[in-house]
Order: structure tokens, then sequence, then C-alpha cells
């Protein structure tokens, strides 16, 4: 399983519970974060893989 596809995983799982227990809004903060990273890492693997 690709690295970034683990860190998509985890994001997921940080942004629903973050909007699960609405206390929790440092959760979506890192949930967002975390996706956003495995985005980039995706298309830059992407990007490597075409080269």
């Amino acid at each position: 399983m690709p690295s970034w596809l683990l860190i998509l995983i985890v994001g997921i799982v940080l942004l629903v519970l973050g909007i699960a227990i609405s206390a929790a809004k440092l959760l979506i903060w890192i949930g967002i974060a975390v996706l956003v990273i495995s985005v980039i890492m995706g298309i830059v693997g992407r990007g490597r893989a075409g080269v």
C-alpha cells in the first residue's frame, strides 16, 4: 500500500472523528492538513513515475 494512501486514510479518520466529537476542533484541522499532505504526495509520486 502506498504511503500517501495510508496517510489519506488516517486523514479521513481524523476528519470524521473531529466532526463527530464537536469538542475536538483540533482533530478537524489535523485531518485537513493530513489530507492535503497526502494529496500532494500522491501528485508528486505520479509525477516521478511518469518521468
